[in-house]
């Protein structure tokens, strides 16, 4: 079994730069697997003050396709059989996951996270990471949908855990599409369910967005910075050992041929970093 590891540093979908600095981070925190080797999505590093164009509703249009077409060609030259992919934000999920439903027919989606990221630019939102999810159902209201290879997914091949309170704009596309979702602010998924929908499928593609976490209690995440406010929706309130419990019932009931790790944002660390630059024993 052919795994690759896809470091992915999109920072410009979510508008924010710890983003790249959470990617390159984030590689050094998973388990190490020499047989596993790593290839990067080659994005260039932030520039401090950088703008860059908003087309069709959606900020850096342009270069967030160049970094989709990137990991097209990366997958497909190495053609793996598993990928794990290291973010950035959010929409480093749409080119793995739309590579493996080419790989395999049978492919469940298994999107953990507070928010269910099927936005489109007539939101007003100009953050293509809001949009990761309607652009795997191929919604054409995404410019981003273009970029799919393969089939979109169907909508009752998706499970949600971990969601929380949902825009009514976002309720409607689901409903279109005929995502069954169920808001979990009170209580999450029984992981009987999660397993329950995990054996339905011979492939599973996991989508973990690490802001499912509750800011509380985990600091490296969007909503623990109360100087972000986003879209105005809310973060998560998942605790570590409930999210281990849930990746733990996913890995024994179905095979994870796709997983993601994203929007891991260690704002202490980056700023730590930024202090030790300056000092001259370091140049």
């Amino acid at each position: 079994m052919n795994t690759l590891r896809l470091l992915y540093p999109d920072f410009v979908s979510g508008g924010l730069d710890t983003y790249y600095f959470g990617a390159e981070l984030l590689k050094h925190l998973l388990p190490k697997n020499d047989n596993q080797p790593w290839k990067k999505v080659p994005i260039d590093p932030p520039s401090h003050g950088q703008q860059l164009p908003t087309k069709n509703g959606i900020y850096g249009l342009e270069t967030l396709t160049q970094g989709i077409h990137s990991a097209q060609s990366i997958l497909e030259e190495d053609h793996p059989d598993r990928v794990i992919t290291v973010g950035g934000s959010c929409l480093v999920s749409v080119a793995p996951f739309d590579y493996l439903h080419g790989l395999y027919d049978d492919v469940g989606i298994i999107w953990i996270d507070a928010h269910p990221d099927v936005s489109s630019p007539a939101d007003d939102y100009p953050y293509a990471h809001a949009m990761a999810l309607s652009t795997l159902l191929a919604d054409d209201s995404v410019p981003l949908s273009a970029e799919l290879r393969n089939k979109p997914f169907p909508g009752d091949h998706i499970l949600y855990v971990g969601l929380q309170d949902i825009f009514d704009y976002q309720r409607t596309l689901l409903e279109n599409y005929k995502v069954p979702y169920t808001v979990q602010s009170g209580r999450f998924l029984p992981t009987q369910t999660i397993s329950d929908f995990a054996r339905q499928f011979d492939h599973l593609a996991v989508h973990f967005d690490i802001d499912v976490l509750n800011p509380r209690n985990f600091h490296s995440t969007y909503f623990a910075n109360p100087d972000l406010t986003g879209d105005g929706s809310g973060g998560g309130s998942m605790t570590m050992d409930q999210l281990q419990a849930i990746l733990t019932a996913i890995d024994s009931a179905g095979s994870i041929d796709g997983l993601t790790i994203a929007e891991y944002l260690p704002f202490d660390e980056e700023r730590l970093h930024t202090t030790l630059q300056s000092l001259s024993i370091f140049q």
